[in-house]
């Protein structure tokens, strides 16, 4: 997403200062000069005296990190850094800091870390638990450790769940949970160990956390849009006391309840955790190659344009995704083949640029290059909801719904058929069976991505555009509901 990197540009000596007693999460922008607050296109920054705290989110992932500063001492640290470290860097210049550690709250399974650009590239010390097994150089954190720089002070404190090495950093009064505490919902526990035991581990380090003072702002790693949990609200931030009214991972009454409900996770496992991890762990990864033009390719390529662009002429085989819908690079993840290369196709450099960086924070880093023009022979027929009405009621189509299964279960077409996106290529010789083939989803995103894996396999899907479930009630017609044994 477009960022127009003027948060807090213009803010006097007065509001950096600010008052303490007003430094409340997520109120708005004041102009008494006790705090402020300014949201940037995925940035948030937060000022307290000369302390410089700033959240930077990832939207395509739903992935948060954090730069905190002493800016009369000139030093910084990064928590949970991406992998495209400038923009840090130029906040760096900015302010007049420098970073001087990486402090990572686990070893990350969902995006490329940057700290081993920060090591290699700038000389940063980088910090995680021991517990992490990282085959980097590091600096060791403990339970109840304090990292100092400057006039800020740091504590650690170990919460295992996620991960066993996790680690949550308490700054004055501001926690960052990294994959812990997240506002509306808690971390998936599944991803590093057995499901129970991570939960087990989840439940103690939640009720710690739920034990701070109730003002302790909660700024956690994730927000809207990840896989890492379901229920997770768009509010970049929040407080343990709204917390503790709200989020629903902390209304369990019993450790039993909360690991028999978190132990069952029906949310999809990336396939790119395990290459993800071993890159994070793994011996520091510098910068990548410049992303190069190609005039042909002869393998993998991934179509970031539009999917009407798409359907008016693509290559074989190409997966449409398109840069400016969301989460790029989930979906991508799900469908590409990590041990193959892949080209990029799109409509200009800069979205080619766009979409390598996407695809480059799940550690998809085999990219050839980037296709600007090509032959493109292929063309697919999208349906508008007029003609899928008229064909659903002449009994002449299969309607595939390619949402998530929670999301089907809110309501669906009669008849239709589920498989999620993700899955829709494992069934192409049972779908080419010579009706017509139309893929819907909420809005058309999905839609246009599983046409596209379709056709790569030689079936010639028609995909709603534009158009999805919602637009299909509103017409008048209704949904079937999932009602589950025992909901009445």
């Amino acid at each position: 997403m477009p960022r127009d990197g003027n948060c807090g540009n213009h803010t006097s000596e007065n509001e950096q200062r600010g008052d303490p007693e007003d430094d409340v999460p997520g109120s708005a922008h004041r102009s008494n000069g006790s705090r402020h607050f300014k949201k940037a296109s995925g940035r948030r920054c937060y000022r307290r005296r000369l302390v410089l705290f700033r959240q930077f989110v990832d939207d395509d992932l739903g992935c948060a990190s954090y730069l905190i500063g002493d800016e009369e001492a000139g030093e910084a640290v990064v928590v949970d850094p991406a992998y495209a470290i400038e923009p840090y860097l130029e906040e760096d210049e900015r302010k007049g800091v420098r970073i001087v550690r990486v402090l990572e709250t686990h070893t990350h399974a969902d995006h490329l870390s940057g700290h081993g650009r920060l090591a290699l590239e700038h000389g940063v010390a980088v910090s995680i638990h021991p517990l992490g097994e990282p085959e980097y150089p590091f600096e060791p954190v403990e339970d109840g450790q304090e990292v100092r720089f400057g006039s800020v002070t740091v504590r650690v404190l170990h919460t295992p769940g996620h991960r066993p090495e996790h680690c949550c950093y308490l700054v004055d009064s501001r926690l960052l949970t990294g994959d812990s505490l997240l506002v509306g919902d808690a971390a998936r526990p599944d991803l590093a160990v057995d499901a129970r035991e991570g939960a087990e581990g989840m439940y103690g380090s939640l009720q710690r956390l739920a034990g701070l003072p109730p003002e302790t702002g909660v700024y956690p790693g994730h927000v809207a849009g990840s896989l890492c949990a379901a229920g997770i609200s768009a509010d970049p931030s929040s407080t343990i006391a709204a917390e503790l009214a709200t989020n629903r991972a902390l209304a369990f009454p019993s450790e039993e309840e909360f690991v028999a409900a978190h132990a069952s996770i029906s949310a999809p496992r990336p396939p790119t955790v395990e290459r993800v991890v071993a890159l994070n762990r793994g011996p520091f990864r510098g910068a990548p190659p410049p992303l190069g033009e190609l005039e042909s390719f002869d393998g993998q390529v991934i179509d970031v344009r539009s999917p009407h662009e798409f359907a008016a002429g693509h290559l074989h085989g190409a997966l449409n995704i398109a840069v400016a819908g969301p989460s790029l690079a989930t979906k991508a993840g799900f469908l590409l083949d990590q041990e193959q290369p892949f080209a990029i196709h799109a409509a200009s450099r800069d979205d080619a640029e766009t979409a390598a960086g996407r695809l480059r924070a799940i550690g998809l880093l085999d990219i050839a290059g980037y296709l600007p023009q090509t032959a493109t022979s292929e063309r697919l027929e999208p349906i508008g909801i007029e003609e899928l009405e008229r064909l659903f009621a002449e009994d002449s189509v299969e309607i595939l719904d390619v949402r998530e299964k929670d999301e089907r279960d809110g309501g669906y077409i009669p008849e239709s058929r589920h498989i999620p996106y993700r899955l829709v290529a494992e069934f192409a010789d049972e779908l080419s069976n010579g009706r017509t083939v139309v893929t819907v989803c909420e809005s058309g995103a999905r839609a246009a991505v599983a046409a596209s894996v379709l056709a790569a396999h030689g079936v010639p899907a028609r995909p709603l555009l534009d158009a999805g479930i919602p637009d299909w009630q509103q017409r008048g017609h209704a949904l079937t509901e999932f009602r589950r044994c025992g909901s009445g």
